[in-house]
């Protein structure tokens, strides 16, 4: 495919006698939406880790808009924005105060604007001169999520982003997800509800014992099948391991 964003080859990953990855291979275009499902354990949080440069991989090649994951870090760190359970934000800082100490990090231009702008997007305007110890954690997902976007990154990488959030906040991170979604921003999610990712993707995939099982674009999957083939291809690899 000659319009790749994203191309990954025979990535692995090994934490001493632990092989966490064992050879992936995955090639997204800009504009898709990849959900990665799978158990526990399965490797989901090491690749997005890798692919986000916050991991080294043990072998493999990984080129994002045509940047070496290797040899390009600081370049492809500009284009990412990572969104995961932790939220990477100072509590005795306020909402303002944490989105523009990583709007300097990321050298963001009109940062005051862009700043207002990020915060207003997310409902936190009223909010934004409050310590952010004082936030729920919904609000605290929802301000880790405008951390992640002032730098306007073409890439988001989600990690179990739901965690912890009640049935209005994760409402709130979809619609927001669906909106972030479009043909110049690649977005990766993992995630364990099988309902919600399907409903956000444009591809999909079974990441189990370190390998990619199953990959299929979206529009060639019915809901009504999905949970009874996802569970039927995670047993079958699980035994044969």
């Amino acid at each position: 495919m000659e319009n790749n964003f994203i191309t990954v080859k025979n990535l692995t990953k090994s934490y001493g006698y632990i092989r966490a990855l064992r050879g992936i291979d995955l090639s997204l275009a800009p504009g898709d939406f990849l959900t990665i499902f799978g158990p526990n354990g399965a490797g989901k949080s090491t690749l997005v880790k890798i692919l986000s440069t916050l991991v080294k991989p043990s072998s493999g090649q990984v080129e994002i808009d045509g940047y070496d994951l290797t040899e390009d870090t600081q370049e492809l760190r500009r284009l990412i924005g990572v969104i995961s359970h932790a939220t990477f934000l100072y509590g005795n800082l306020t909402a303002l105060e944490n989105i523009k100490l990583y709007g300097r990090l990321y050298n963001v231009t009109n940062l005051e604007n862009r700043t207002d702008e990020v915060i207003e997007q997310l409902g936190l305007a009223e909010r934004k001169h409050h310590l952010v110890r004082t936030f729920s954690r919904g609000m605290q997902q929802r301000l880790t999520i405008a951390r992640a976007l002032i730098h306007n990154p073409r890439i988001i990488f989600l990690d179990e982003p739901y965690t912890g959030l009640d049935q209005h906040a994760a409402h709130l991170l979809s619609a927001l997800l669906t909106q972030l979604n479009n043909k110049e921003r690649t977005i990766v999610l993992i995630s364990h509800n099988l309902s919600r990712g399907l409903g956000l993707a444009s591809r999909i995939a079974i990441l189990v014992e370190g390998r990619i099982i199953y990959h299929q674009y979206r529009k060639d999957i019915k809901d009504a099948d999905f949970e009874q083939l996802y569970f039927k291809y995670v047993d079958k690899e699980i035994r044969v391991n």
